[in-house]
């Protein structure tokens, strides 16, 4: 019985052994804001806020963010939300359908996911 445990427990440790670096290698991007996070949640919200060098998450229905400064990340799930920031400085990462993402500078990491599922997102810099 004691045996079976351990091959058990041996084969658990073998497959974090595999998932971990290929989960590390799989080149999703890691944001490490410098003052945490700036959460907008909820259905129809519009909000205009400063992004304070921070993640800024933005989780629901319809809702319109004006980010101003620079938001070290930016990540969208939901759908129908528009979010247009100043600057981006790491990355931008969209989740689910029929979201928009527009920056005016930075140079960020775009990660579609919802593109990848064969959801249609915009995510572009914006028009000087």
């Amino acid at each position: 019985m004691r045996t079976r445990t351990l091959g058990t427990l041996g084969r658990a440790v073998a497959a974090c052994a595999i998932a971990i670096p290929f989960t590390l290698a799989s080149g999703a991007p890691t944001a490490h804001a410098k003052n945490g996070d700036t959460h907008v949640t909820g259905q129809g919200v519009e909000q205009t806020l400063d992004c304070n060098d921070s993640t800024l998450l933005v989780n629901g229905t319809n809702n319109t963010v004006n980010a101003l400064g620079a938001c070290w990340a930016v990540t969208v799930m939901g759908s129908g939300n528009t979010v247009v920031a100043d600057t981006v400085v790491d990355n931008i990462i969209v989740y689910v359908s029929n979201e928009t993402v527009y920056f005016h500078n930075g140079d960020p990491f775009i990660w579609d996911r919802g593109r990848q599922l064969g959801m249609v997102n915009r995510i572009d810099r914006a028009a000087a």
